[in-house]
């Protein structure tokens, strides 16, 4: 004969606060697009899946560890913005994560971008929050340049003496390039008006993310005055990197038939020359954040 189940009382579980859900969900959004962009493949010049690109030092695999390590990250810098911070206390998360980082890739810089910029953005989401306000693509970037810009660009007006220059502020010595810290201190506008218009017509027309994402990184790289192709192959190399991307679109990105074999060419061309259009590859994270964070894919 089967016993009587007599229901157990316990204590109701406290309930999560509405802004550390919210906060939670915006570093979710952010680990889940630096995914999507080091899955994304074919990439010129870039670690993927099937292929560490133009990089010898990582692959597919540091990613994913390095993901791992920063997966309390981002949510943490977003609660910080729910305190409405100035920039000292997110430099200060910005730099134990790019430690947690390292520790974790073997010294090799997998995501210092996107550190910074998905870091910016997620504090700024927070921040929205905080007031009130539903965090928009439009909306989060001008909360960066409203609230920080000034920090940002200190970076860029007192440049450290050339052995601890990082290789964007290298380029930006050498080159007269803004950079990064350039892009955050506007509003991310490559993202806004270059990543994102490409990224959402490929998805109108054909319903595919992934199709979506390829378009929106050769948009970027057509545009972009991307410091790692500088770096890597000064004026020249970031010259043909335009051109072959702006070939690539003006034959119909990923809307043309032979797409894939365009874009593995442009591939083998980059990874002969040893080119890396990494600062363009750090935009499309933010892209891809902006367009969840819009709830368009």
């Amino acid at each position: 004969m089967l016993e009587r189940i007599v229901p157990v009382n316990r204590p109701a579980q406290p309930a999560i606060p509405v802004e550390r859900a919210a906060t939670e969900r915006i570093g979710r959004l952010a680990i889940r697009s630096l995914y999507r962009e080091a899955a994304l493949a074919p990439k010129p010049g870039l670690v993927s899946p099937v292929s560490q690109g133009s990089h010898r030092d990582m692959d597919f695999s540091t990613f994913l560890r390095s993901l791992q390590a920063l997966r309390s990250y981002f949510p943490a810098i977003a609660a910080c913005g729910l305190q409405r911070p100035g920039f000292a206390p997110l430099r200060v998360l910005g730099i134990a994560a790019e430690a947690a980082m390292l520790a974790a890739t073997g010294g090799v810089n997998t995501h210092r971008g996107a550190i910074f910029n998905l870091g910016l953005l997620c504090a700024a989401a927070g921040r929205l929050i905080a007031d009130g306000e539903i965090p928009s693509a439009a909306i989060v970037c001008a909360a960066v340049q409203m609230n920080w810009a000034a920090d940002i660009l200190d970076g860029l007006a007192v440049l450290p003496a050339a052995s601890q220059l990082s290789h964007g502020l290298e380029v930006a010595r050498r080159y007269g390039s803004g950079g990064a810290r350039q892009e955050a201190a506007s509003g991310f506008p490559a993202a806004l008006e270059i990543g994102l218009p490409a990224y959402r017509s490929i998805l109108v027309a054909t319903g595919d993310g992934e199709l979506a994402a390829v378009q929106a990184l050769f948009a970027l790289i057509a545009e972009l005055d991307d410091t790692n192709l500088l770096w890597r192959g000064g004026p020249a190399g970031l010259a043909s990197g335009r051109c072959a991307a702006s070939e690539f679109l003006a034959a119909g990105g990923v809307l043309a038939d032979d797409w894939r074999e365009h874009a593995a060419a442009i591939d083998r061309d980059f990874v002969a020359r040893d080119l890396s259009p990494g600062g363009s590859a750090d935009l499309l994270g933010v892209t891809l954040f902006l367009a969840e964070l819009d709830g368009r894919d």
